[in-house]
């Protein structure tokens, strides 16, 4: 088990990959603060958790609050007795309203994608120095590169009366910068902080919100061929809670069927 006696915090998990990632690092050893708005959904992934020989605590969090985050980041403590990985994979994603370009939609979008990141790292800032161990792990997407998504779909947009806005993919390079900017100042503490910029993944919320004609063009010219499944990150997840990664910091591991090549 790489995560034997490690304390996992992942914010996001009722479902899709979070759900994933919670499950995995359970089964590698960890016990998991399962945490998200959705309470029923989130005690769902824990009570399965539990009856799989894990460990976890279900918490609804608002991560645009900074007092229930730091509320639960003590709860787990509290209860585990340390904290040594943070997943920050909340993000306003399965509700995402695509056509929507106000400005007040946009501050919406980064209140959660963004200072949700920060504040939920924060929160568990102290811990972890405390310790002068930990891992966090920060969710970004290819969206936060624009030649990787925007040649492709620009092809499959209707001309525009107006200019848009992708709130989406510019709070995934806010993410990216928050990784690097973090990874330095938290690594006298030896807390290391890297991301991974998923590629279209098959989760409920890529299922609700991006067409079929999207995925089937953002995956033809990948060098696999086809899109992911939200258990096929949890890999990449578990390689940068564990000590192998070690010395890894400040990176952001792209893992997207090979876009890029």
């Amino acid at each position: 088990m790489r995560l034997k006696d490690k304390v996992a915090i992942v914010t996001g998990a009722a479902q899709g990959i979070g759900r994933e990632y919670s499950l995995r690092f359970a089964q590698e050893g960890a016990a998991v603060g399962v945490v998200d708005l959705r309470y029923e959904q989130t005690k769902m992934v824990e009570q399965e958790i539990i009856e799989r020989g894990g460990r976890a605590a279900a918490l609804r969090v608002d991560v645009t609050s900074e007092e229930q985050l730091n509320a639960m980041a003590k709860q787990v403590f509290d209860r585990f007795g340390r904290i040594d990985v943070l997943v920050n994979n909340a993000a306003i994603y399965y509700d995402l309203e695509l056509g929507n370009s106000s400005i007040e939609y946009g501050r919406k979008v980064m209140d959660v994608n963004v200072f949700g990141v920060m504040l939920a790292s924060w929160a568990v800032f102290p811990y972890m120095k405390r310790q002068r161990s930990g891992s966090i792990i920060n969710i970004s997407s290819i969206a936060a590169f624009p030649g990787a998504v925007q040649s492709v779909m620009l092809g499959h947009m209707p001309e525009i009366e107006k200019p848009t806005a992708d709130y989406y993919g510019i709070s995934k390079a806010a993410v990216i910068h928050l990784t690097q900017s973090m990874a330095l100042s938290f690594g006298r503490y030896n807390i290391r902080v890297n991301a991974i910029a998923p590629g279209v993944t098959m989760s409920e919320a890529t299922k609700k919100v991006v067409p079929e004609p999207f995925v089937q063009a953002l995956t033809s010219g990948s060098a696999l061929g086809r899109a992911l499944e939200p258990a096929q990150l949890t890999g990449t997840a578990l390689y940068l809670a564990s000590d192998d990664s070690a010395m890894m910091t400040g990176q952001v591991l792209v893992v997207d069927s090979g876009r890029k090549i």
